[in-house]
Order: structure tokens, then sequence, then C-alpha cells
């Protein structure tokens, strides 16, 4: 089976400041990866150079067979890479329904399938994105970048800071995408433990660089590996 990513040698960071050294890893089609590790260790910035928000200095990235070391970020998301930053970045001045059919494509994410997953994002379709919570904006967040159908989504902490009930809900609908295997996810999320069970590969960077890769399986059964990485142990 060909990969759809491939990830050679990559080194990147912002202006002169070097973040990321030496990445390399490769994704199937419909894969999932886990991506770990403490605050700062390079997680956001390795999504941030799959999408050429941050400068690649040396390696290379292939998608599908090309090479995107040169393809600007709008290029990346037509190309099939879908993405959610931390900042969740809606149009706040754009109705739920706006931010949704803006940069829709054509497929099996319609905008009937994404008020079906997301409820919320349906009875608020007229409302602005400033007028959302913030479970709300990360909901039209992921419904927004499913919209492009993207055959790899890059989840940048999905749930971070949302309420208990909220992030379970958005958990449960993270599970079900993995599990079709329609699409590629890398899921960055600081709790292991929540991310390890719905993922098939696992890697942690440290310092930025990847200091483990493998099965997530195995990595989730490791309570040693967990605590010297992560500083936790799986619950």
């Amino acid at each position: 089976m060909a990969k759809l990513l491939e990830l050679n040698n990559v080194w990147a960071g912002y202006g002169d400041a070097t973040v990321l050294e030496d990445i390399s890893f490769s994704l199937d089609p419909g894969a999932s990866l886990a991506l770990l590790g403490r605050n700062g260790m390079g997680k956001s910035t390795l999504l941030a150079t799959l999408m050429a928000a941050a400068r690649q200095t040396r390696g290379s990235i292939r998608f599908d067979g090309r090479d995107l070391t040169l393809v600007p970020s709008h290029r990346r998301a037509q190309a099939g890479l879908g993405w959610v930053p931390q900042e969740r970045d809606i149009f706040a001045s754009l109705s739920v329904e706006e931010n949704l059919t803006v940069v829709a494509r054509s497929g099996p994410w319609s905008l009937k399938k994404v008020y079906a997953t997301f409820p919320r994002l349906k009875e608020r379709r007229a409302n602005m994105g400033n007028q959302l919570s913030g479970g709300e904006q990360q909901m039209l967040a992921m419904g927004r970048a499913l919209m492009i159908n993207p055959r790899l989504l890059l989840l940048d902490e999905p749930l971070e800071g949302l309420a208990p009930l909220i992030a379970q809900e958005l958990l449960g609908v993270i599970t079900c995408m993995v599990r079709d295997g329609s699409m590629a996810v890398i899921l960055v999320e600081q709790h292991a433990q929540q991310i390890l069970p719905i993922t098939r590969q696992a890697i942690v960077l440290e310092r930025g660089g990847i200091v483990h890769q493998g099965m997530s399986e195995e990595l989730a059964a490791n309570p040693g590996l967990l605590d010297r990485w992560l500083g936790v142990a799986a619950h």
C-alpha cells in the first residue's frame, strides 16, 4: 500500500529558531496517530509544519506521493489536509452555517452530515462565530475542517479547556471518525490515556525530536515509558 504521508529528516521552526529536528515517520491511508509529549516539545509545530504555517528548513514532506515542501497552506488544504489548530481560527463575523459552507468541497462530509454529527451546530446555525461557547467553537472548527473532506485530519488538542461533558462528546466523535477509517487522523493531546485507546500508532516528542515511535496499544501498556516521557502513567 502506498503511504499517504511521508516525512523524511524534517527540520522546522519559526524564523531563525529551530523547533523540530530530524523528524521521520509515515502514515497509511486511514491510519491514526497519537502525537504525544510534554508542553513545548514541538507537537503543535509539527502540525503547523505539515500545513506550511511553520518554516521547514530541511528534509521532505510527501502527501499522496506529492512533494509538499514548496506548496503553500491553501494548496495543502485543497490536496486533502484538514487542520484544527488550538486557536480554532473560526470566522467570528460569519454565521455557523457560513463558516461551514465557505470552505466546503464535495465528498461524504456534507452540511447535513456535519449537523448530524454536531446537533448543537444545527441549533446555532444562524449565530455568529463569536456568539458560541468554547465547546461550540471547537465543534465548529472540527466541522469546518471536515467540510473540506480531508484525507488527513490534524487535530491539535481538541479537548483542551472544554467542560468534561463536552470533551467526552467530542472524544466520542473523534473515536467514530478514527474507527471509520475513511481518512487518516493525527491527534495531539496532553492526556495520553484518552487517545492511546482510540489510535493505532503513537509518537512521543521530546525537545523537538522523536524519542518513541510504535503501536499505541504497546505504549498504553507500558506505564514506565509513559512516566518517563510524559510524566504520567496510564489510568
